[in-house]
Order: C-alpha cells, then sequence, then structure tokens
C-alpha cells in the first residue's frame, strides 16, 4: 500500500493543516480504532470527545483550534474522508485477475469485452453482451440477451434475468435479483390468474445496489434506475418503477408498482410507498414513512399515513401525552356529571 504525508493529502482532498504536515500516513481507521500511521476523520461532533484520546497520526476535520493530534480541516470531513480512503483502497481491476476462470459457462453467441474477469461457475446466456474491464464474481448467473456496461462489478451469487440493461460502472451486491418477475395477478372468482411480465430493467451508470434487493422487471416497457442513485440491502423495487438521479434508499425500503421517483429523493429505512405516486425532486421520507399519496418537490414527510415532517413530530410528541391527557378528561366528565348532578338536583326541588 501507498503512503502518503499529511501535505500531500491535503493537496489532493483541498485542506488546511493545523500542525505537523509532515507525518506519514499508510492507512485508514475510525477514530476509535485507529493506530500511529492512520488518519481518521470526525464528521459528527460528539466524536470530538475522542479527539485527546485517539492514537491516530491525524485527523479529518472541520474544526479549530490546536488539538494534540494534527488535523486535515475541511469544510466537509466525510467526503474527505472519502478521497483518502480510495487512495488506499485496491480496485476490482487489480485485485480480481483479468480472466475467464474454466469452469464459467458461456454460450458462443455472448459478446464479453476486453480485460473482463469471470469467476467460477458463473453461466452466461445468449446474446448477452458484457461491456470493457467488467468483473463477474463466482457463481453469477446471467441470462440470455443481457446487456452490462464496461467496468461493472457483480459480486458472488446475483442473478441478472433475460433482455436486462445495466450500464457502466455499476455495482450489485450479493444475492440481489435483477429483473425477477414483477408481482401481478388479475383475479377470477377466488382464482389468481399470472400476468405474464414482458418488460425489461434498466440501470443506468454509476449506480449500487446493496445485498439481496430485488428490482422487479416491468409489466411492460421498463422498469428504470436512473444514473447516479445508490440502493442499499434489502430494497425491493417493483414493476414499473422509475427512480431519478441521484435518490438514495436505505435498508428495506419498499415501492410499489408504477410509482416514480425524481432526481435526488431520499427514502430512509424501512420506509414503505403505495403504488402509482409521484415524490417530488428532493423529497425525503423518513425511516418507516408510510408514504399513500404523492410529495411535492422539497417536502420532508415522516409517521404512518405520511405527513410533513414538522406537523408528524407534534402529532407524535402528542400522542406520548395521551395517558395524562385521558386521565384528565375523566377528571374533568366525573366533575361535569356531577355538576349537572346537582344542577338535575336543584331544577327538580324548584318544580316541587
Amino acid at each position: 500500500m501507498p503512503s502518503y504525508s499529511l501535505r500531500e493529502l491535503a493537496e489532493i482532498v483541498g485542506g488546511e493543516i493545523i500542525g505537523d504536515s509532515s507525518v506519514t500516513i499508510d492507512s485508514v481507521s475510525g477514530i476509535r480504532e485507529a493506530e500511529k500511521g492512520e488518519i481518521t476523520f470526525i464528521a459528527n461532533p460528539k466524536y470530538e470527545v475522542y479527539l485527546e484520546t485517539t492514537k491516530a497520526s491525524a485527523v479529518i476535520a472541520d474544526i479549530d483550534g490546536n488539538p494534540a493530534t494534527p488535523i486535515l480541516k475541511v469544510s466537509n470531513p466525510y467526503l474527505a474522508f472519502l478521497k483518502v480512503v480510495t487512495l488506499f483502497s485496491e480496485s476490482p481491476f487489480k485485485k480480481y485477475p483479468r480472466e475467464i476462470h474454466q469452469t464459467a459457462i458461456i454460450d458462443d453467441s455472448a459478446d464479453i469485452g476486453k480485460e473482463v474477469s469471470i469467476g467460477a461457475y458463473v453461466v452466461i446466456g445468449a446474446g448477452t453482451v458484457i461491456g470493457d474491464k467488467s468483473t463477474i464474481l463466482p457463481l453469477v448467473a446471467i441470462c440470455d440477451d443481457v446487456k452490462i456496461g464496461g467496468e461493472c462489478l457483480i459480486f458472488p451469487h446475483v442473478t441478472i434475468r433475460e433482455h436486462c440493461e445495466i450500464g457502466d460502472r455499476v455495482i450489485i451486491h450479493s444475492g440481489t435479483v435483477i429483473g425477477s418477475d414483477g408481482f401481478g395477478y388479475a383475479k377470477e372468482g377466488s382464482a389468481h390468474h399470472k400476468i405474464p411480465q414482458i418488460g425489461i430493467v434498466r440501470i443506468e451508470d454509476d449506480v449500487e445496489i446493496g445485498a439481496n434487493s430485488a428490482v422487479d422487471r416491468a409489466t411492460t416497457g421498463v422498469t428504470l434506475i436512473r444514473s447516479g442513485s445508490k440502493i442499499d440491502n434489502l430494497v425491493q423495487v417493483a414493476h414499473n418503477v422509475v427512480i431519478g438521479e441521484n435518490s438514495i434508499l436505505a435498508a428495506q425500503v419498499g415501492i410499489s408498482g408504477s410509482t416514480e421517483l425524481e432526481k435526488n429523493v431520499t427514502l430512509a429505512g424501512q420506509a414503505g410507498l403505495v403504488g402509482h405516486i409521484k415524490i417530488g425532486e428532493g423529497a425525503k421520507v423518513g425511516a418507516q414513512g408510510g408514504v399513500t399519496k404523492s410529495i411535492p418537490p422539497g417536502m420532508s414527510v415522516s409517521g404512518y399515513p405520511a405527513r410533513e415532517h414538522g406537523f408528524a413530530k407534534k402529532m407524535y410528541a402528542a400522542t406520548t401525552r395521551l395517558p395524562e391527557i385521558l386521565k384528565e378528561f375523566r377528571k374533568l366528565k366525573a366533575r361535569v356529571e356531577e355538576i349537572e348532578k346537582g344542577l338535575s338536583s336543584g331544577s327538580s326541588a324548584e318544580d316541587n
């Protein structure tokens, strides 16, 4: 692995050094685990307490002062740390041999690009095209007429169904299925008749999809994930969904059929969306948010059913007081009944 002086790293990430700029950095680590020769970072102020005890040789942070450990000061520590980690990470192109394993089963009509790595027991169907420098790790199944771009990384046990299209520099993690049948049935009496799913999945450039996720093929047309979007583990994307550019979907999100996300949408963990709605550009859905209708651009929502986040917080705060409010209500009810009883007794006496 290469080594860098803190001065060199500052030039790479565009930061300012507080302290000794000559220290040598040869690895990266978290602030609590870091040792001498490693650089770490602070993106959340609550970790600043570790500045006095960390053994790291330098810390990437947006702080001032003169701590004992040299600081590489930047306005976005997390992004700077990402750039530094990349310097010490081995690329898949170097890590995996540029060869086709002898146990791989590749149809004669498949078109395999230059410098492609294909691991053991990979199956590649007829008419499939794989772009230059892509890496297909062991036990991947790629069906007929699939198109995969260049410099992709596909981890073991991924399945890519027929006719699906994947762009350049796409990463797909283990256990994910691309192009499984959409969930579509027509009911006749008590019977459910399967609707043929004849569409495809198209994944554009620079998308990453986590482990054990599923992206269903369209009933007709295309299920589309646009460029730059990042999808976490255990996410379900149903048939004919459109995910806009640079959107983020956290773990266990579920999106029902024909829903459209515009660009830069964020769905936090376990958010669930009904079908046939639109989520506007830059909108955010909080963890476990249940979205039952379209959301306008830029709005943040949470709760079930999902409401504007500020209003949802007030509702949640109110519900925590329900036992207290109910107790007061019972007291008031008893008092009102007592007053009404007294009034009723008084009226009866006057009548006599």
